[in-house]
């Protein structure tokens, strides 16, 4: 009896030291990264964002309410006219606008950098990750991208599953396959990066019938109008009220099925067609979703989707993503993981180049010296807020100096420096008041529900916001000056 009892405290004692031991492992299990990148989406878009678009992304709805949305997420710009290569420069690299590689603004140049090896790839690689990626090919960081251990890149922009969006489904699908064959151990950080719903917007037939679309390709007609499509926002304007200052943009002048048109027809039927490609989007995200959640890995992953930068799509006249409107400017940000708050917003005032910061010190990874961005886990926790008081946005792409924008609380300035100096325009707003940034030529009768940097009320607002802009351009090394700053 004696022998029995020793040998049940023994047992005992195994127990509870397997027990301690599983649950340390347990504890000291890395967590995932799944980071999805759509190509050209306003975050007016989602419902998330604007609750009366009739765009269905139920998964990425879902994301929202599990996780946390930031409102004030925003690129910092662009010196060139394909917004989207410096900003995943930025995303990448954790780097201010004027301080990164040449690439950022002549992609062939792929000479070596420092900063290549400080990028989202090396460093998770660094760390123990196993890293994996598919995304368009074009229009990024190729120093970068090569870094990750698995790339799966190719430009997918069809309507069909080998031509559209699946395809980058199914690589990551694939990958999350290969991992389970091989009980792979490591965690991951898969980047999932979308090809739409940048033009040429050929989404699935299916979703092109449900949103009243359709493919149109010829110059000399205007697509038919279908009350399937969406409505015009109410920032729609059939033209901006002068020049944006880059000749000849292809954004503004030669996409496919838009050309320099801005009538109603036109405008609905390319929304039908963003709005097809971004569901489109939201069901290949589903499955990626799904395979995880079966693989038993989904709560231990951190989702984070984005978008490279907004795009204008009608809205003030505008089609493309070279303005700083806030349609263009702000992107959609969501994110939702392991210790996260579910159903959560928070301002932010965040950079895309705070993301590799923030996913360094959700991962327990040192942020290296080279990153410019600041880690916005703070917000994620509840501690803050916002991360900055002040946001600064550039485009540069055109004639300069271009167009810069400062925003400070409510506030808003943009001013525009372009053709040689013949257009030169100040506009400031209160987006508290005039959160769709209505200009005297939508007409609202409010009294802030305009332009107001012509209105002598708000004169003293309007000095401050040039002084704040100055600060900006100097605080981030802007190589130009507007023509009433100082040189």
């Amino acid at each position: 009896m004696k022998n029995y009892a020793i040998l049940l405290v023994i047992l005992g004692t195994l127990f509870s030291c397997t027990s301690a031991n599983n649950e340390e492992s347990k504890e000291q299990k890395r967590p995932n990264l799944l980071f999805v990148l759509a190509d050209d989406q306003s975050p007016f878009d989602l419902q998330t964002y604007d609750p009366n678009s009739i765009l269905e992304t139920p998964n990425i709805s879902k994301l929202a309410k599990e996780g946390i949305v930031i409102e004030s997420a925003r690129h910092m710009g662009s010196m060139n006219g394909a917004v989207c290569t410096p900003s995943r420069h930025m995303t990448m690299s954790g780097r201010t606008l004027w301080h990164l590689p040449n690439s950022a603004k002549v992609q062939k140049d792929t000479s070596y950098n420092m900063i290549d090896d400080q990028t989202i790839g090396a460093i998770f690689n660094r760390a123990g990750y196993k890293t994996m990626r598919t995304c368009k090919k074009g229009n990024s960081y190729p120093n970068a991208n090569k870094q990750f251990t698995v790339v799966r890149d190719a430009t997918k922009r069809g309507g069909t599953e080998e031509s559209g969006s699946a395809w980058h489904s199914k690589q990551v699908l694939e990958y999350l396959d290969d991992r389970e064959a091989t009980k792979e151990q490591d965690p991951f950080f898969v980047y999932l990066g979308f090809s739409h719903p940048h033009d040429t917007r050929n989404g699935t037939p299916e979703l092109l019938e449900k949103y009243g679309a359709t493919n149109h390709t010829d110059k000399n007609s205007l697509p038919l109008a279908n009350p399937k499509q969406p409505i015009l926002q109410d920032n729609y304007l059939e033209a901006h009220p002068f020049f944006h200052g880059h000749p000849e943009l292809r954004d503004e002048e030669r996409v496919s099925g838009v050309w320099k048109n801005r009538d109603e027809n036109t405008i609905r039927n390319e929304l039908g067609r963003e709005y097809a490609c971004s569901e489109n989007i939201d069901i290949q995200l589903g499955k990626v979703l799904k395979r995880l959640e079966e693989l038993g890995e989904l709560d231990n992953t951190y989702i984070i989707y984005t978008a490279d930068h907004g795009m204008a799509i009608g809205r003030h006249g505008l089609q493309g993503k070279q303005n700083l409107y806030e349609h263009t400017w702000r992107v959609p940000f969501i994110i939702k993981g392991p210790g996260l708050a579910a159903n959560k917003r928070a301002e932010g005032n965040i950079y895309q180049l705070d993301l590799l910061p923030t996913l360094c010190e959700l991962a327990g990874i040192e942020i290296p010296e080279t990153v410019e961005g600041k880690s916005f886990v703070s917000v994620l926790n509840g501690e803050k807020d916002v991360i900055r008081d002040v946001m600064y946005g550039v485009y540069a792409g055109g004639t300069k100096p271009g167009m810069r924008t400062v925003k400070s609380g409510d506030w808003k300035l943009i001013k525009y420096d372009v053709m040689d100096g013949a257009v030169r325009e100040t506009q400031l707003f209160n987006l508290a008041e005039n959160p769709n940034e209505y200009l005297p030529e939508h007409k609202k009768s409010g009294e802030m529900e305009t332009d107001l940097a012509e209105n002598p009320k708000y004169a003293a607002k309007l000095a401050e916001m040039e002084a704040l802009l100055l600060e900006q351009m100097e605080q981030h090394d802007d190589p130009y000056r507007l023509w009433n700053q100082t040189k």
